[in-house]
């Protein structure tokens, strides 16, 4: 199934990183039409490991060479799942393969603002062109790398599977952010869809 690069219409003159082993034909028919593809029900046996990484950026690689094609990518992105052991695999209903994610699997690369306030609504596209809306069933969070004290802000987008957000719509999020008591706490952050997403303590972020 994702052992041969079959389909010419794929042109493997310009992806030959991709002949040796996977085949995106066999892994869409697979695919149900006109919907996201139940991967968090399909439970393959592990097939094994597979020499593909996402980079921090959001760029696929495979055996060290990026893959170009943007669809082939959304491809590979619809039958991504991460499990509760914190790795990431694709998957098929016959098939189960082991990938290295670095960080996130996907980019925030845009954003919309609707209304204002606590009415706001913040919604996300990523670089494999989901569209999510921060909110009860989408939240955002934050983290601090220890070391370099990098802010790293992600959206949720599906089962266990986030977006970084990049750092141009990261700057526009702060200008959006506002100070609400949290807890206990005074907290920096955005409102959406009726919840507020503390980003961090006022004067910590940038």
């Amino acid at each position: 199934m994702m052992k041969q690069m079959l389909d010419p219409e794929l042109n493997p003159v310009l992806d030959p990183v991709l002949d040796p082993v996977l085949d995106p034909v066999a892994i869409a028919a697979q695919l149900p039409r006109g919907k996201a593809p139940p991967v968090e029900s399909w439970q393959p046996d592990f097939s094994g490991n597979l020499d593909m990484r996402i980079a921090r950026d959001g760029t696929w690689h495979y055996f060290g060479s990026p893959i170009k094609r943007h669809r082939m990518v959304k491809l590979f992105a619809s039958i991504l799942r991460h499990d509760q052991d914190q790795r990431y695999y694709l998957v098929t209903p016959v098939e189960k393969y082991a990938i290295v994610v670095e960080d996130a699997p996907f980019q925030a690369v845009a954003m919309d603002v609707h209304g204002q306030g606590r009415e706001q609504v913040l919604t996300f596209r990523t670089n494999v062109d989901d569209e999510v809306m921060a909110g009860p069933d989408h939240g955002l969070r934050m983290t601090i790398d220890p070391g370099t004290e990098e802010p790293s802000p992600y959206v949720h987008v599906r089962g266990r599977l986030e977006a970084l957000i990049s750092r141009a719509i990261f700057y526009d999020l702060i200008d959006l952010a506002v100070e609400e008591l949290a807890g206990e706490e005074n907290q920096f952050g955005v409102w959406s869809a009726g919840d507020f997403f503390p980003l961090g303590p006022p004067g910590s972020i940038l």
